[in-house]
C-alpha cells in the first residue's frame, strides 16, 4: 500500500529518503497544489483522487493514492462526447467497493481535440491536462510540411506546448542534410522547438527526456512514424508493441490501439496515442492563428483590417510573398486550414440549431399531452 498522507505542499502520494515520489504517488502522476485545492470539496464526501492512464469499454484504470484501481465510468457518461472519460483526466472515485465508480471530472486545464469522421461533426478528446505536445515526424519518408503544420496548430489550440521531433534521424546520417531537414520544419512551425531524435542510437533522447522531465506530454503521429519505437525508449522497457513498418511507403500499422499513460524514468508522464490518420481540426481558429503567427502579424500591416490576402491593394502579406520572405505555399495552408476549420463551425452550428429544434418539439409535444390530461377524456 501506498502511503497517503498529504504534505505541506498539499499533494498526495508517498516519497522515499531523498524526497523523490515513488512510481505510484500521485505527485508523480501531476499532482500539485492545484488539484489537491480542486478536490478538497469531494474528499468530505469519503472519494478519493486518481488520474486516468487507460480507457477501455466503459471502464478505465486510474492511479490512486492506494495504488492501481479499476473503476467503472458509466455514472459521468454524458451526451456531449468533449465530457467522456479520457487518458489524462483526474478524477474523483469511490475509495473501494466492487465495482467501484468514477464518480466526477476534475475540470481540465488542458484538452486536445480533434474532429471525428462522423457527420455530426463532433469533437473527440484525444488526452487531457497535456503540457507538452510531442508530434513525432518520421524521416524515413519525405517531410510532409503541411502535416506539421496540421497538427501543430491542434496542439496550440489544447493549451499545451507543441514540440516536434523528427524520429529515425539516423536515415539521414549526413550533418549538413539532416540540419537542413530541421530548419525546413521548422519554418512551418515558428516558435515551436524542433528536436532530430533516433531510438537506434540514441541520439536527441537525452535531450527530449530533459525537456518532458516535468509535467505530462503526449505523443502525437501518424502510423510508422516510430512513436511506439520512441515511447518505449523514454520509458526504457519495452511497453509498447512495435512492428516492422512497409518497405513500399514507410508506413506502418497501428501497434499502439489504446491512449496509454506511461511514467518516465527521468520525471514527467508520457500519453502515448494510436496512429492517427486524419486529424481534423475542430475550432481551432486560435490554434491556426499561433501556428501561423507571421501571416497574422503580416495581416495587422494591410492597409484593410478585412483584406483577404488575394488582390487587394496594400496588402502585406502578398507583399511578403513578392520578396521572398513568406513562403506562398504557407499562406496556401493557412487558407486551407482556416476553410476546413470554418466549415466545421459552419455544421456545427447547424447541428446545434437542429438539436435545439428537436427539444422545443419535445417539450412542445410533452405541454400537449400534459394539457391533455389535465383536461381529462373528451365526452
Amino acid at each position: 500500500m501506498l502511503n497517503t498522507s498529504t504534505g505541506s505542499s498539499g499533494s498526495t502520494g508517498s516519497s522515499d529518503s531523498s524526497g523523490s515520489a515513488s512510481p505510484y504517488s500521485l505527485a508523480a502522476y501531476g499532482w500539485d497544489d492545484g488539484w489537491a485545492e480542486t478536490f478538497a470539496p469531494y474528499a468530505a464526501q469519503g472519494l478519493v483522487p486518481g488520474r486516468v492512464i487507460r480507457v477501455d469499454r466503459g471502464q478505465c484504470d486510474l492511479v490512486t493514492p492506494s495504488g492501481l484501481a479499476r473503476a467503472d465510468t458509466e455514472l459521468v457518461t454524458p451526451r456531449d462526447p468533449l465530457r467522456i472519460v479520457c487518458t489524462g483526466d483526474w478524477a474523483t472515485v469511490d475509495a473501494e467497493g466492487d465495482p467501484r465508480y468514477v464518480r466526477t471530472l476534475l475540470p481540465r486545464r488542458t484538452a486536445l481535440v480533434r474532429s471525428t469522421s462522423s457527420k455530426r461533426s463532433d469533437g473527440q478528446v484525444l488526452a487531457a491536462n497535456v503540457d507538452h505536445a510531442v508530434i513525432a515526424v518520421s524521416l524515413a519518408a519525405e517531410l510532409d510540411l503541411g502535416r506539421v503544420e496540421r497538427f501543430t496548430a491542434l496542439a496550440w489550440e489544447s493549451g499545451a506546448q507543441p514540440l516536434l521531433v523528427l524520429t529515425k534521424a539516423d536515415l539521414v546520417p549526413e550533418p549538413d542534410t539532416l540540419a537542413h531537414l530541421v530548419s525546413d520544419t521548422g519554418t512551418a512551425a515558428p516558435g515551436v522547438r524542433v528536436l532530430a531524435v533516433s531510438s537506434a542510437t540514441g541520439e536527441g533522447l537525452d535531450e527530449l527526456g530533459a525537456l518532458l522531465a516535468s509535467g505530462t506530454a503526449v505523443l502525437l503521429g501518424q502510423s510508422g512514424e516510430g512513436k511506439s519505437t520512441l515511447a518505449n525508449a523514454l520509458v526504457g522497457e519495452a511497453v509498447q508493441d512495435v512492428r516492422a513498418i512497409r518497405d513500399s511507403d514507410g508506413k506502418g500499422r497501428h501497434t499502439t490501439t489504446t491512449r496509454d499513460l506511461l511514467p518516465l524514468p527521468s520525471g514527467g508522464v508520457l500519453i502515448d496515442t494510436p496512429g492517427l490518420r486524419g486529424v481534423g481540426l475542430w475550432d481551432a481558429e486560435g490554434g491556426v492563428a499561433q501556428a501561423f503567427a507571421e501571416i497574422e502579424e503580416l495581416a495587422e500591416r494591410c492597409r484593410f483590417p478585412d483584406c483577404a490576402h488575394r488582390a487587394e491593394p496594400g496588402c502585406a502579406v502578398l507583399a511578403a510573398i513578392d520578396d521572398g520572405s513568406l513562403p506562398e505555399r504557407r499562406l496556401e495552408s493557412y487558407r486551407k486550414l482556416l476553410r476546413e476549420n470554418e466549415r466545421l463551425a459552419a455544421r456545427t452550428d447547424a447541428r446545434l440549431r437542429a438539436e435545439l429544434r428537436r427539444d422545443w418539439k419535445q417539450r412542445q409535444a410533452l405541454g400537449r399531452h400534459m394539457m391533455e390530461r389535465k383536461r381529462g377524456p373528451k365526452r
